[in-house]
Parts: structure tokens; C-alpha cells; sequence
């Protein structure tokens, strides 16, 4: 039997309802929240990236919520390095760290040995290739590829995205490389128990266009407008996230608000799909469907009865 300490991982589409039943586990189990959400890290990103609420953050304690500037660049492998810091302090304080969100790329950085270096070391152009991947899907990211390196293409799988995004980099600077050799091995600091939330995709759907109005209505645009009075535009990595990109659009004139709101729409129901088959990747995930269940509250306590074997 592994020694090693075991983390929970609940992961689930954008507006599935993770934050809820993140704060349910962990006043469960002694636990604190890791977030895994890559828009949720930036400060004044407060509704578009619907951060949790005051009342939720002092329901259960919560790390990597509002620590970096979006000025600033930021990486999954900064994620990595931040989320292991945070995680190891949490296990050593013999309290269980439950990382919870969707930003599937973060999640496989605490999951997988990735390897984020490749030259030539241009990291503001890793950081938006990896943005591609995860806000347009990897499908996106190699018709790059295949514009700027047709035989990279040949050789690399389309949802390879580290090799893409690595075949990229190199023939971007002028180098083509031959091939990579890809790291799938586990790390093994910690036993990752992974759960996925998810919904019957109606209720997902409704789901997600309700909360687009909600942000709406709490004033999503005066907080991608003031962003922008802070200096920052489409360019930046962090104005790239659903919502804040199409919010700029409108903003810039480009289409009326009815528009941006559709688009917002549309894109994060994009983006859950995407998210889903993400997750599906991974052979040891345990999934629990929240429409199957009466209510939240009975599903919850399926969730945890099932947990509490697996700790």
C-alpha cells in the first residue's frame, strides 16, 4: 500500500456548480480549497471569472483566489510551482487539500510530470499558446501548427497540445525539431483521488446562460471597462478569458451588447464541451451526474460516502 498522501481533485464544466460542493468536502473532511481555475487567480477579475463569493470564502479557506496581477505574465507552469507550495503546507498541516475547477491543463500539471521548457525560452509566447489551447480547444492551436510547420503536423496527435505548442515554439524561431519525447509519467509526491461533477447537458446549458445573465446584471462590463482604463487590452493573456474578450469587442465597437452577451453565451457552452472531453482522458476518474440526483444536497452526500472510502 502507498505510503504517499492523498489530494482530492473535484473537477467539472465551467458553472457546473464546483464551488458548493468543493466547500461541502472540505467542511467534511478538514479540508481547504486549492483553486484550479486559471482566470480565478488574477485580482479585479472578480465577475467574469465568478470567483467565489464573500460568503463562500469564509464557508471554507480558499488558496490561489486573487494573487496575481493580470498585468503580469502567468503560466501553468507558475501554477504548478504555486498549487505544490500551497499544497504541501496544507498536508502538512494534516488538513486535506481539495483542489477544485476546471482549467484542465492546471490539473494535469499536478497530476502528470509535465515538461514546460522548450526553446527557444520565450515565455509570454507559451503562456498565449496555451491560452489558445485552453479558451478555443487544441484544435485551434494545430491549425497554427499546421501553418507554420505542415511536417510537425504529420507527426503530432491534434489534443497533444504540449508537443503542439513545443512544435510551435521551435519552428516560430525558425527551428524545426524532429520530435519531442513526451512525459506521461505520474508524480509521485501525492495519491490523487479525481472526481468530476457534471450535469445532463440541457441543465448545463441553461445553467451557463443564466449565470452569463447574472454577470451581466452584477456589471461584467464596467469590470472589463475598467481593466482597460488600467492599461489592459485583447493582447494580454489574461483579457483572453470568456468573457472579458468579447466584452472588449464590444466595448471596442465591433458588435452591440446583445451580441457580446450571445457570444459569451455560445463560447462558454464551447468551452464546457471542450472541458468534458478534457477530463474524459483521465481512466481513474469518478464521476457523479447532479441531475440524476433529487437534489445537490443528496448528491453531495453520495459524493462524500464514496469518498470517505477512498481517503
Amino acid at each position: 500500500m502507498s505510503d504517499r498522501k492523498k489530494i482530492v481533485a473535484l473537477c467539472g464544466p465551467t458553472a457546473v456548480g464546483k464551488t458548493e460542493y468543493a466547500i461541502g468536502l472540505a467542511r467534511e473532511f478538514n479540508g481547504e480549497i486549492v483553486s484550479c481555475d486559471s482566470m480565478q487567480l488574477y485580482k479585479y477579475m472578480d465577475i467574469g471569472s465568478a470567483k467565489p463569493s464573500a460568503d463562500e470564502l469564509k464557508a471554507a479557506r480558499h488558496h490561489l483566489v486573487d494573487e496575481i496581477d493580470p498585468r503580469e505574465r502567468f503560466s501553468a507552469a507558475e501554477y504548478e510551482k504555486l498549487a505544490t507550495a500551497v499544497i504541501n503546507d496544507i498536508l502538512g498541516r494534516d488538513r486535506l487539500p481539495i483542489i477544485a475547477g476546471g482549467t484542465g491543463l492546471y490539473l494535469n500539471s499536478l497530476i502528470y510530470e509535465m515538461d514546460f521548457s522548450a526553446p527557444p525560452e520565450d515565455d509570454c509566447l507559451r503562456a498565449s499558446l496555451y491560452a489558445i489551447a485552453e479558451n478555443e480547444g487544441p484544435d485551434a492551436l494545430f491549425e497554427r501548427l499546421k501553418s507554420v510547420d505542415p511536417a510537425a503536423a504529420e507527426r503530432i496527435h491534434p489534443n497533444n497540445v504540449k508537443k503542439v505548442v513545443r512544435a510551435i515554439e521551435s519552428a516560430e524561431s525558425g527551428i524545426r525539431i524532429a520530435d519531442f519525447s513526451e512525459v506521461n509519467r505520474k508524480r509521485t509526491m501525492w495519491d490523487v483521488i479525481l472526481m468530476c461533477l457534471v450535469r445532463d447537458r440541457e441543465e448545463l446549458y441553461d445553467r451557463i446562460n443564466r449565470r452569463v445573465d447574472i454577470l451581466i446584471d452584477r456589471g461584467l462590463v464596467d469590470e472589463v471597462r475598467r481593466l482597460t482604463e488600467m492599461g489592459l487590452d485583447a493582447s494580454d493573456i489574461s483579457m483572453k478569458g470568456i468573457g472579458y474578450k468579447e466584452i472588449i469587442g464590444y466595448l471596442n465597437g465591433e458588435y452591440d451588447l446583445d451580441e457580446a452577451v450571445r457570444l459569451v453565451k455560445r463560447n462558454t457552452r464551447h468551452y464546457a464541451k471542450r472541458q468534458l472531453t478534457w477530463f474524459r482522458r483521465y481512466d481513474d476518474m469518478k464521476y457523479f451526474n447532479a441531475s440524476e440526483y433529487p437534489s445537490d444536497r443528496l448528491c453531495l452526500e453520495d459524493m462524500i460516502s464514496w469518498l470517505r472510502k477512498e481517503l
